[in-house]
């Protein structure tokens, strides 16, 4: 090790150091720091000649405390700006989310994963939210204390999300789920249980759909909830062996994907959950008999939900069991094939427009309107207003504000915009999260209080076939069209 002096300018340096047994380049790149020269633009004198990079200072003959003469322009004196660096935690929660680019997690309060995950799917619907925003903070008279305390807690629970970056302790709405839903109270060994994200799901929509139709409250919709996630199925129940025919029509909030041998697609599944067989009493027989129902879709949602079948109860261990079968499930997913001839002739023309919109985004000529038609400039968009059950949508509005002549009508097409998994045997352990699609079109990972960026590609592969998180509950989102 030596030291020496070096003079630059007007400017003298004592006692810089020399490491030997590095090249000289490193003294160069210390020079730098002491001048601010980068080391290419140095000119150092020494015997020979000017110093080089890779130059032995064996050989150099450079002694103790020997003055060194250095050449050379700084670079430019970067200015201090104006405005310093804000840091993301400097900013107001507002921008953070938007900078951010999701909202908040969920903090799990014991086993209350399946509760997050839920609440996380149905916070992406943005109508479900409005409707909340108007739901009144008294309570009507034909409504229960516990419906109108858990429809409160659940809008106060997103609003919560809405405004913060920062994980959300449910603590409230948590308190009010129990009290109006015991069974996910329940204690083992002085620690609450694991519970099944579908009956969350399910009871959470129930109440919901009871509080939004109350007469007290006066939405734009007077039963939101059956125009958000409601389908209504027309059954045709046979008996083969009497002859015996009837035709039936229910109202549910989820087609069911029965998971067999079979079946490897949810397109197959959906195909086996819309039959089945049931044992009633025969007028004409005198008895039970096996009846067969096949089922049509008569109405669509605008956020059509799919609950894959993957937990039966096991006698043997007297618990549910998990089916781990694989089951691919699409990012765009067609009912076409499971309606109704009624709501089929609906769905024709919106289709047709969607068919050809997309042949001029592919670049093909579409099809020739008919003389008066006035859609030629028809473009896709979401619903934006509650469905009826004939596959409209109440009119959308122009950007001016003002409404316009056109109404928006389903198609029967849907894009994936929620995933709620499963990782686990059993659905009364292992841990559930929800994937949920921004307005962004990015993909994030809830688990829990740590939201997680995914790619869309990723998504698919939630599909079962082991130990990893596999699909349990999908929610599509309606493809529409203004006519």
């Amino acid at each position: 090790m030596l030291t020496v002096s070096v003079k630059w300018q007007k400017e003298l340096f004592p006692k810089v150091e020399i490491d030997t047994s590095q090249p000289p380049y490193v003294f160069k790149c210390q020079l730098h720091d002491l001048t601010g020269v980068p080391p290419e633009r140095q000119k150092i004198m020494v015997k020979g000649g000017l110093l080089k990079d890779d130059a032995n200072w064996a050989t150099l003959g450079v002694k103790e405390g020997q003055k060194l003469m250095m050449m050379g322009t700084a670079d430019e004196i970067v200015k201090t700006p104006e405005k310093g660096p804000v840091f993301m935690e400097d900013l107001p929660e507002e921008e953070q989310m938007v900078a951010v680019g999701h909202t908040a997690g969920l903090f799990n309060l014991g086993n209350t994963c399946y509760m997050n995950s839920t609440v996380q799917c149905l916070h992406s619907v943005p109508e479900l939210k409005s409707a909340l925003v108007s739901y009144p903070s008294q309570k009507s008279s034909d409504l229960d204390h516990t419906s109108h305390m858990l429809t409160a807690a659940t809008r106060e629970l997103f609003n919560e999300l809405d405004k913060s970056v920062k994980p959300v302790a449910p603590m409230q709405f948590w308190m009010v789920l129990r009290k109006k839903y015991p069974q996910f109270g329940q204690l083992h060994n002085g620690v609450y249980m694991q519970q099944d994200a579908e009956e969350c799901w399910t009871q959470l929509l129930y109440t919901l759909s009871q509080s939004l139709r109350s007469p007290s409250f006066r939405y734009e919709n007077p039963d939101t909830i059956k125009a958000l996630f409601g389908i209504e199925l027309v059954s045709r129940v046979h008996c083969q062996e009497s002859g015996e025919e009837s035709s039936e029509t229910e109202s549910v909030y989820s087609l069911k994907c029965h998971i067999s041998q079979e079946v490897n697609h949810l397109h197959e599944g959906l195909k086996h959950g819309l039959k089945s067989e049931l044992e009633k009493a025969s007028p004409c027989l005198g008895r039970s008999a096996i009846y067969l129902k096949e089922s049509r879709i008569n109405a669509l949602p605008r956020y059509l939900t799919v609950q894959f079948v993957r937990f039966f109860w096991k006698r043997e261990s007297n618990q549910k069991a998990k089916i781990l079968r694989k089951v691919d499930y699409p990012l765009q997913l067609d009912v076409y094939d499971f309606c109704s001839d009624d709501l089929c002739k609906k769905l024709e023309a919106p289709r047709q427009i969607l068919r050809d919109e997309e042949g001029k985004k592919a670049g093909l000529k579409a099809k020739e309107k008919t003389s008066g038609s006035k859609d030629n400039d028809v473009k896709m968009t979401d619903v934006e207003r509650p469905s009826n059950e004939s596959g409209e949508s109440s009119k959308p509005t122009s950007k001016e504000g003002g409404p316009t002549d056109k109404k928006s009508h389903l198609t029967g097409i849907y894009d994936l915009v929620a995933v709620l998994t499963h990782k686990g045997r059993s659905a009364d352990s292992g841990h559930y999260v929800a994937w949920v699609k921004q307005e962004s079109g990015k993909w994030i990972e809830f688990d829990d209080d740590n939201p997680v960026p995914q790619r869309e590609e990723d998504i698919t592969k939630l599909s079962g076939g082991g130990d990893w998180h596999m699909a349990y509950i999908c929610m599509y989102k309606a493809r529409t069209v203004p006519m």
